[in-house]
């Protein structure tokens, strides 16, 4: 699972596959309220706003 910003969508897309061998799942963090979750604020890969979730 990966939190990243725009920039780093594709960085995140190629680690997911060569990880999991599986197309993963994107979701727009500022579309979707998390019951018991509360997403990073930043990217997992960069200092950016984290903008989408990658599962």
């Amino acid at each position: 699972m990966y939190c990243v910003c725009k920039t780093d969508i594709e960085k995140a897309l190629d680690r997911f596959v060569d990880e999991y061998e599986d197309a993963p799942d994107v979701v727009d963090l500022k579309e979707t309220q998390f019951a018991d979750w509360d997403p990073p604020r930043k990217c997992d890969f960069c200092e950016e706003a984290a903008a989408f979730l990658v599962v």
